[in-house]
C-alpha cells in the first residue's frame, strides 16, 4: 500500500510539532488527501501486521449501533476500553450516531437511522449524492471525552466506460493517528464499502480519505515521553517492500443490515468465516504504545 507509506513520508517531512490534550507531543500536518482502489485487492495493511479479526468485529459493532462493548468484549477486543463509561458504555461511539442520529420532529427529540436510508437510497437512487452518515453530533462530540474522530462519510456512484455503476465512499477525518489509527481506518472503511456493495449489488471500487490533521506521537525535545514515540516504527516501516494485496470473500448468506447482530452474537470463528480473507502475508507486526 503505497498511499499509506506516502502518508507517513509527508508528516515526517513536512508535519510541525505540536502539543495536544494527550500530553504527548505529535508532527502534524493538515490536510492529507489519497484514494485506493480496491478491484486491486483488499487494502490491509501488509509492512506490519494487522488483525483482521479487530477490523471486522468493531465494524460490525459500528454498524450495529451498539454503545455496550460486550459484544467487543465477547470476541477479544479491547480497544475500546480507556474510552468506556462507568455502565461500560461509549456513548460517542460511531455507530450510535450512524443508527440513532438525535434529530427534531415537528419540535420533539426523534432520531434518525442514517445507515439504512443511505443503503435504501443507494438501492432506489444509485446516482443520488446526498448518501452521508454523520458521526458529528454536536451536543455529544463538543463534550465527550474522545469525540468522533472519523466525522462523516459519503457513499458515491460512479460510472465506467460501459455506463456500469461502481460503488465508491470518501471519509472525511478530523484528527488521525498515521502509526496506529490509519492502518485501521483504511480497512474498516474498506470493509464498509465492500459490505455495503454486498448488500447493494454495486460493485466496490474506490475508498477516498482526507485526513485534516495527519499526526505521529512522537517524543519530547527532552527525550521524555520515548514510550510513546512512534517514529522509529515508522521509519522501520518504510524500509519495508509492500508485498501483495489479500482478497475479500463476504458469505452469501449474509444479504442484509439486520444479519449483523446475529453475526456479533455468534462465536468468533464463525463471525470471521463469514468474511474470509485470503492471501495475507503481511511484514511483523510493530508495537506502538497508544496516547489516550
Amino acid at each position: 500500500m503505497k498511499q499509506y507509506l506516502d502518508v507517513v513520508r509527508r508528516v515526517l517531512d513536512s508535519g510541525q510539532r505540536k502539543s495536544n490534550r494527550t500530553g504527548v507531543d505529535t508532527i502534524s500536518t493538515f490536510n492529507v488527501n489519497y484514494q485506493m482502489d480496491l478491484r486491486q485487492g483488499f487494502p490491509l495493511l501488509t509492512t506490519k501486521e494487522i488483525s483482521w479479526k479487530n477490523i471486522v468485529v468493531e465494524n460490525l459493532w459500528f454498524l450495529s449501533g451498539e454503545t455496550d462493548i460486550d459484544l467487543l468484549r465477547r470476541h477479544g477486543c479491547r480497544f475500546w476500553e480507556p474510552w468506556t463509561d462507568a455502565a461500560g458504555k461509549v456513548p460517542s461511539a460511531y455507530g450510535n450516531f450512524w443508527r440513532h442520529f438525535p434529530i427534531h420532529d415537528d419540535g420533539h427529540g426523534a432520531f434518525n437511522d442514517q445507515v439504512v436510508w443511505v443503503i435504501d437510497e443507494l438501492k432506489n437512487n444509485p446516482d443520488s449524492r446526498r448518501l452521508v452518515v454523520s458521526a458529528w453530533a454536536p451536543g455529544n462530540a463538543q463534550t465527550s471525552a474522545l469525540p468522533p474522530c472519523h466525522a462523516f462519510w459519503v457513499l458515491n456512484v460512479q460510472r465506467d466506460s460501459a455506463g456500469k455503476g461502481l460503488l465508491c465512499l470518501h471519509l472525511t477525518q478530523r484528527s488521525c493517528d498515521v502509526a496506529l489509527g490509519l492502518p485501521y481506518n483504511i480497512a474498516g472503511y474498506a470493509f464498509l464499502l465492500s459490505l455495503i456493495s454486498h448488500f447493494s449489488g454495486i460493485p466496490a471500487a474506490r475508498f477516498g480519505h482526507t485526513l485534516v490533521d495527519a499526526h505521529i506521537y512522537t517524543a519530547k525535545p527532552d527525550g521524555s515521553m520515548a514510550d510513546y514515540d512512534h517514529v522509529p516504527g515508522l521509519q522501520d516501516q518504510l524500509t519495508r517492500k509492500p508485498l501483495p494485496l489479500p482478497q475479500l470473500e463476504i458469505d452469501p448468506a449474509v444479504t442484509q443490515l439486520a444479519d449483523i447482530q446475529g453475526l456479533l452474537e455468534a462465536d468468533t470463528d464463525t463471525l470471521l468465516n463469514s468474511f474470509r480473507l485470503s492471501g495475507y502475508t503481511p511484514h511483523q507486526a510493530i508495537g506502538f504504545k497508544v496516547a489516550v
